[in-house]
């Protein structure tokens, strides 16, 4: 029968802190326990698919993590998040919501704020391309293996693979009977349960099926202060979901395979609430617009208390259902892949992170992004005495639906008014000039001659309609070549085409911006702040002009104003691009392989889905007021080096990898907030060098596994200045560490099972994970600077010696490691003391409020396992 069973070994290694090289790949044995096996583990049981065909580990010329079915459940890894305790190298964020969730590896990844950007860092499982890395954050399941590629896999992968692919494996069906089911039980209240089944269907061994079920619920890991509401949600960062997933194996002769499966997942969660690191001079304003307490004053951040008024709701679909035929030809095995999949996300987010009501996108239909993706892949792989090869061609069609809304609340116009007339303040005092800042909260309607609270009514704002269409025609070779019995060389190339539309329609905007876009609203600007103490001769200089620009600027921002209501836009993009790879392996004895490669990747082109815009340069139009109609950005491109040596050692129980690399990014897509909007920005160059090692073994002491792994990744944007930054906000980013780039990161994982009388076997499992310190913010401001921290997961069970029950202890984070995921810029909270003439921060000119989403605290519980 063609159908193999799933795959007895996989083991993980990760590297051995202290060892000062390069790794490559992790395994964990993923059959029955090592108490129970007859024979010694050895590597040769690490199978790994990195290149689309099954090879062992160490004879992939490929920097691989791959993760076993028995690790990733000995160490609790649901989903990617999680999986990088297991990875050094891998960093896994979260911000304004799950679904903005972004994958790195070697300090290299895209911010996931913004739906028009895609990955650098792919995700694929079970054969089929995920459109963003939010896709993956969720209970995967039954998985069989994950394999993390590291470095640029654009060759079989494709494109938005710059950085790495990470491909995930779920369990396939089996030809004899098993059941499964967990219940498990955990502090913040959690609770969840799954099963699964797997076995024959329609009486026929031909035929077989796996269905797989899970729903989980926990309560939220931060407080939250509603003030004076609506939201009555008092905690956030909750879980609550449910997934199906079943598949269909049908196995007709011995030269044919079918597989369908099918998958659905809901989820109904609070997320991501915001705290504070450090709050400025404006939580005053926000106090005082408050019911209660507005801000944390001073910031208290790991109480994990967060201000929302508006709170964080968000609702997730995800679906859709694939097709796998592999047949057997006379010249080759043909794999088609065919696939339609569906994701959508509905959210509300309380836009200023604060109790008051200025800001806020609400969860009401009009605040989504949905990708509607279809994926035909075909592959036609062969092999001579001398030859591995692989040809085959991609198709996907992309649509994206994307509505924004975001409103303001009834306290914006109080707010607005005060801290605008505060910075004019502020900025006349060095002149002797004192401006009487009484009732500031007046100061819009007195410019705008509108009654209080009609400059900006409350509840309304921007609703903004993005679709996106993306269509991909890929044709790919990778095919290795056996010069002679120890020496191979694989050549590898992809041309890829793509087709990508915008159809845009923008509406919403203020009163205030339809009088103050005009002369005589600027006019009324300048006698208004006469009448508050500011020399009516100053509005003949270009001192008082740019005072009267600022504030309609300010005003003015891009949800406000009406140079965007009404406003249709087309745009196109048409790429067409090769990328490839070389590679040259030698096996210099049965225990040592040597490899070198050079690989050229790259991430598409694509639209930025935010309003931007820029000034007009006339003292009528003030400032920054007029739309940027093209918002598109280039494509981003990588070419990387490795050589790489793995060792087999100690009667090959031993696997000690090493690999140096170096990466070169050009025109590398930066998403960065602006403190009004997401924009992203071409970086000339980054560069990536450093080493990765691995060490896994399978000790003489029956059951006892240890697997480590270290990456050094210095990681560095490029000399030349950001182009396209008029406001140098970026200006710290020349000769810099990247963001979320440690360079040092280091994963260790000891696992242990033993026989407990003649019926029973414990086990024992402790993971950590060690990141040097790193910035977590596109800018670069100092206060965004994670300090190095340790991660360490635990896990103990006893259970009976045929794995038919378990009862397990565990805990996430087991030392309560307070860190941060994320650290911004609080929106129109203050300025950075970033000057955009010398490009210096001045810490203490720094007045911004500091907002953070929060890695999770400590979790534990109990899991009761059983197997029919």
């Amino acid at each position: 029968m063609r159908f193999t069973q799933v795959l007895r070994g996989t083991a993980s290694a990760v590297v051995l802190a202290g060892v000062a090289a390069v790794g490559v790949a992790h395994a964990q044995d993923s059959a029955a326990a090592a108490a129970q096996e007859p024979e010694t583990l050895t590597v040769d049981s690490i199978i790994v698919t990195a290149q689309k065909r099954e090879q062992n580990l160490q004879d992939t010329p490929v920097v691989v993590t791959a993760v076993g079915a028995k690790l990733l459940q000995d160490t609790g890894v649901r989903d990617i998040k999680d999986l990088t305790i297991l990875t050094p190298g891998l960093t896994v964020t979260s911000t304004t919501s799950e679904a903005s969730t972004t994958a790195r590896i070697r300090g290299v990844g895209t911010v996931g704020d913004n739906p028009g950007l895609e990955s650098s860092v792919g995700v694929v499982i079970d054969g089929v391309y995920r459109p963003r890395n939010g896709v993956s954050f969720g209970d995967l399941g039954e998985m069989e293996r994950i394999e993390v590629l590291k470095g640029p896999q654009g060759t079989l992968f494709g494109k938005n693979t710059s950085a790495g692919v990470i491909n995930i494996m779920t369990k396939e069906p089996e030809f004899g009977f098993g059941a499964n089911a967990e219940v498990t039980a955990g502090n913040y209240g959690a609770k969840g349960a799954a099963a699964s089944v797997t076995g024959p269907l329609f009486g026929s061994d031909k035929w077989a099926g796996r269905l797989y079920a899970a729903a989980r619920q926990r309560d939220g890991f931060n407080d939250v202060v509603t003030g004076e509401g609506p939201s009555t949600e008092k905690e956030d960062a909750d879980q609550n979901f449910y997934t199906v997933r079943g598949q269909l194996l049908f196995v007709p002769d011995d030269n044919s395979t079918f597989k369908i499966i099918a998958d659905y997942t809901k989820r109904d969660e609070n997320c991501c609430g915001a705290v504070q690191i450090r709050t400025g001079p404006t939580a005053a304003v926000i106090n005082a617009l408050s019911t209660g307490p507005g801000i944390s004053t001073p910031a208290k951040p790991f109480e994990r208390v967060a201000y929302s008024n508006r709170g964080a709701p968000q609702e997730i679909e995800d679906k859709g259902v694939s097709l796998q035929a592999d047949i057997d030809l006379p010249i080759g095995t043909l794999t088609s892949i065919s696939a339609i999949r569906n994701w959508r996300i509905d959210s509300g987010q309380d836009s200023d992170f604060t109790s008051a009501d200025i800001t806020y996108r609400a969860k009401d239909g009009t605040n989504y992004a949905e990708f509607t993706t279809f994926s035909q892949e075909l592959r036609l792989a062969g092999s001579t005495e001398r030859l591995n090869w692989l040809v085959g061609a991609f198709l996907a069609d992309e649509r994206l639906d994307n509505e924004a809304n975001f409103r303001f609340g009834a306290d914006y116009e109080a707010y607005m008014s005060t801290i605008v007339l505060s910075g004019v303040a502020g900025a006349l005092a060095p002149a002797g000039i004192t401006v009487n800042q009484a009732n500031s909260a007046l100061f819009a309607s007195q410019i705008t001659a509108l009654p209080y609270g009609s400059s900006f009514t409350a509840g309304t704002g921007l609703h903004d309609t993005y679709k996106q269409r993306s269509k991909t025609i890929a044709l790919f070779t990778n095919n290795t070549l056996k010069i002679t019995d120890a020496f191979d060389v694989t050549v590898g190339l992809r041309y890829t085409a793509e087709e990508k539309d915008l159809s845009t329609y923008q509406t919403g905007a203020s009163n205030a911006c339809g009088v103050l876009l005009t002369p005589a609203g600027q006019a009324r600007v300048a006698s208004t702040l006469v009448g508050r103490g500011v020399p009516a001769a100053l509005f003949g200089t270009a001192t008082g002009t740019s005072i009267v620009s600022t504030v309609v600027g300010n005003m003015c921002l891009p949800w406000a104003n009406p140079l965007f209501n009404g406003r249709g836009t087309e745009q196109s993009l048409s790429e067409r691009e090769w990328t490839g790879t070389v590679k040259a392996s030698y096996r210099l004895n049965p225990s040592v392989f040597a490899y070198g490669s050079y690989a050229r990747g790259y991430k598409g082109s694509g639209f930025n889905l935010d309003r931007t815009q820029s000034s007009n340069g006339t003292p009528s139009g003030g400032v920054g007021v007029v739309p940027i109609n093209d918002t598109s950005f280039p494509a981003e491109f990588v070419d990387s080096y490795e050589l790489g040596l793995k060792n087999t050692l100690f009667n090959r129980t031993v696997l000690f990898n090493v690999t140096g690399f170096y990466q070169k990014f050009s025109d590398f897509q930066l998403n960065t907030f602006l403190g009004t909007s997401f924009a992203v920005r071409s970086v000339e160059e980054v560069t990536s060098k450093g080493v990765d090692v691995d060490f896994l073994w399978f000790t003489p002491v029956r059951g006892l596994t240890v697997q480590s792994g270290l990456t050094y990744a210095k990681t560095e944007y490029g000399d030349q200045p950001v182009a396209n930054d008029p406001t140098n906000a970026l200006a710290l980013l020349p000769g810099s560490q990247m963001s979320f780039a440690p360079e040092w990161s280091a994963s260790g994982s000891i696992t242990y099972e033993h026989a407990v009388g003649g019926t029973l076997k414990a086990k024992y499992n402790i993971g950590a994970k060690y990141s040097s310190e790193y910035n977590t913010g596109s800018d670069l401001f100092p206060f965004k600077m994670q300090d190095a921290f340790t991660l360490v997961n635990a896990r103990v069970g006893l259970g009976d010696a045929d794995d038919k029950w378990a009862v397990e202890l565990w805990a996430q984070n087991l030392f309560d490691e307070d860190y941060y995921q994320v650290v911004f810029n609080g929106p129109l909270q203050g300025s950075s003391g970033l000057s955009a003439t010398n490009k210096v921060y001045n810490p203490a000119a720094d007045t911004l409020t500091y907002d953070a989403f929060l890695g999770a605290p400590r979790t534990y519980g109990v899991t009761l396992r059983a197997k029919f």
